[in-house]
């Protein structure tokens, strides 16, 4: 129901689109086949027929009709084109807007549904990979969200319970993350006598359900966060369980076992479904700078139960990241200082990859933006495009929290109440690299900072909009002042931005969107608690035809990709061309250097390539 004049918009205009013209009559089309085989040249997944834009590559043709076309291979009402996909998610998306207030008037419905068509087929950008599962499909569940935040309490019910919560949200193609710290430890009592199993134990059974379970029910593995606080008695245990596992699997290949991708005896293993992270303070920290003791408290009591070497603790989880790069770490004073809604509880745990930091029994629905596709052939990044992009992608996701179905009822309650969303952004790399900028310079930095303000600043001032019509989320005035006092953070933070490395253009876009934001949600609220993340981005970064995965710097030039359930692909950088070009190359010394790193996988050693410019490839 809206709470203002039917005269409010929420501000979808036509930017990317032409009214009475479809999205799909702007692309060429054809008919190909699907195919992606083993190391062997087994057939692993094949679907001939299948009907794609010409512009996009044969991996994303390939990871779309095996991840995302629904129906059973091989029967009748098996999807077979990219259209049918899109118009499954885009339509529905659409069609839940209409009916429930989103837009003014039949126009701005329009609108919103051909400038997020267009955004999807010209590969600008993507939902996470549950909704094109679960959206629009008969008889499915529509579950949105790809990003899910559990709580556990110190009870045999409750950890039973995580167990089939965590279940249900794997089984539909999500992900979730839990803090174990109040499980009381080990070296606790129980009430009937006895000692505890501690929560490194309890992780066992719940890696088990994970790694028996196919995610979305198809080949995707489950993902999992467990974190545990740095002061919880059981720490040490918890730092050193996946170190101790990687130990045993060098021990068991060097036997002979098979402990390959998805190998026969990989089962074996013990905690392969989670990442696990360390919850530590500025306390914690600082004592271990000092060279100061930790207190590992009891659960039951907070009775002091050892006192260990604060700075020692630290070395222990550097050093078992380094043999299994596991644990991480989560910085829980800066997380709960930048919490938008800490009348409602503080932040105490993340999602798998750690992008989505909320509130317990809390969910996020993602989607992510090509970086890449905005930028021209100039060599300019498009400001007003992404911003249009930025605001569609949002409104389609905040269409979704409505709408969508939710593993408990805690979760649906505190989804509708909060409206979290996250969306973010992937091609980081390639878009530097394109642009003749070292991943890892002040130029680099200083231009992803700039990026990354627009986008959250433009979220915010969407948000903001939909606010105007739609209302502000339903706990928003309870938490109103740390909302506020985050947006002005974001908005201080852009300060610190480099001017002198950024173009002009994006420099000032990114200041004035936050002045924007800051200042209409002073006046309307916001509708979400929770705008942008950064996420890793795998399966869609394909789909998108990326050459470089959320935030990540290229891996390699040329790189191969295992498939969970079987099969490979190889990646071959595809901004290596244009980035020489802008950086003045030649025609021929372009292709002596792409031969060059055809064969050898490498820009080291490319004839004609300056030394200067190895930092860009890098």
């Amino acid at each position: 129901m809206t709470v203002l004049s039917e005269q409010t918009r929420i501000g979808i205009q036509r930017w990317f689109t032409v009214e009475g013209v479809h999205p799909y009559d702007t692309v060429d089309w054809s008919r190909r086949r699907a195919l992606i085989t083993g190391a062997g040249g087994e057939v692993v997944f094949e679907q001939d027929g299948v009907e794609f834009p010409e512009s996009w590559s044969q991996n994303a043709v390939n990871i779309v009709s095996q991840k995302y076309f629904r129906g059973r291979l091989g029967a009748e009402d098996r999807e077979w084109s990219l259209r049918q996909v899109i118009d499954r998610v885009a339509g529905t998306i659409s069609r839940w807007g209409a009916e429930d207030g989103y837009f003014a008037d039949g126009a701005e419905t329009a609108a919103f549904a051909d400038e997020l068509t267009h955004v999807l087929v010209s590969q600008k950008a993507s939902f996470n990979s549950p909704v094109w599962f679960n959206i629009g499909v008969p008889g499915a569940l529509p579950q949105s969200s790809a990003c899910f935040i559990l709580s556990v309490e110190d009870s045999m019910e409750s950890i039973l319970n995580w167990y089939t919560e965590e279940g249900l949200i794997f089984k539909r193609g999500s992900g979730a993350g839990v803090n174990l710290s109040r499980l009381r430890s080990a070296s606790e009592h129980l009430s009937g006598g006895g000692r505890p199993s501690g929560p490194v134990s309890f992780m066992r059974g719940a890696d088990a359900s994970a790694g028996a379970i196919r995610s979305g029910g198809t080949t995707r593995r489950a993902a999992k966060m467990v974190v545990l606080d740095a002061d919880h008695p059981d720490i040490g245990e918890f730092v050193w369980c996946k170190a101790r596992e990687e130990r045993k699997a060098q021990a068991l290949h060097e036997a002979g076992f098979d402990l390959s991708f998805d190998g026969v005896d990989s089962t074996s293993l013990l905690y392969q479904n989670a990442n696990n992270s360390v919850r530590v303070s500025d306390e914690f920290m600082q004592a271990a700078l000092a060279g100061g003791k930790w207190d590992l408290t009891a659960r039951t009591t907070g009775a002091v139960l050892e006192t260990v070497d604060a700075a020692e603790l630290l070395d222990q989880i550097a050093e078992a990241a380094w043999q299994c790069a596991d644990p991480g770490l989560q910085f829980d004073t800066t997380i709960n200082r930048w919490h938008t809604t800490p009348a409602a509880g503080r932040i105490n745990a993340s999602n798998p990859c750690s992008e989505y930091l909320h509130l317990d029994n809390s969910a996020c629905n993602l989607a992510s933006l090509n970086l890449l596709s905005f930028l021209g052939a100039d060599g300019r990044f498009d400001v007003t495009a992404f911003r249009a992009a930025v605001r569609v992608v949002f409104c389609a996701q905040e269409i979704l929290v409505g709408r969508s179905h939710y593993p408990t009822a805690e979760i649906g309650c505190n989804a509708v109440a909060f409206r979290q969303l996250g969306l973010g952004y992937a091609n980081l790399g390639a878009l530097l690299m394109t642009m003749g900028l070292p991943y890892d310079s002040d130029a680099g930095r200083a231009t992803a900072a700039a990026v990354t303000a627009l986008m959250c600043g433009e979220a915010y001032r969407t948000s903001a909009q939909i606010a105007a019509r739609m209302g502000p989320f339903e706990e928003y005035a309870a938490n109103r002042a740390d909302v506020l006092r985050v947006l002005n953070m974001h908005r201080g933070a852009v300060e610190g931005i480099e001017g002198r490395h950024v173009p002009e253009e994006l420099a000032s876009a990114a200041a004035e969107v936050w002045d924007e934001a800051c200042e209409q949600a002073e006046a309307t609220g916001v509708r979400n608690a929770q705008a942008t993340v950064l996420a890793p981005t795998g399966t869609i970064s394909f789909m998108m035809d990326c050459d470089t995965t959320g935030i990540e710097p290229d891996l390699a030039l040329r790189k191969a990709k295992s498939l969970v359930g079987g099969g490979s692909l190889t990646i071959v950088n595809r901004s290596l061309a244009p980035a020489l070009e802008r950086l003045g190359y030649g025609a021929a010394e372009i292709a002596g250097i792409l031969a060059h790193v055809e064969s050898t996988g490498s820009v080291l050693g490319a004839p004609g390539l300056a030394r200067e410019h190895y930092p860009v490839f890098a």
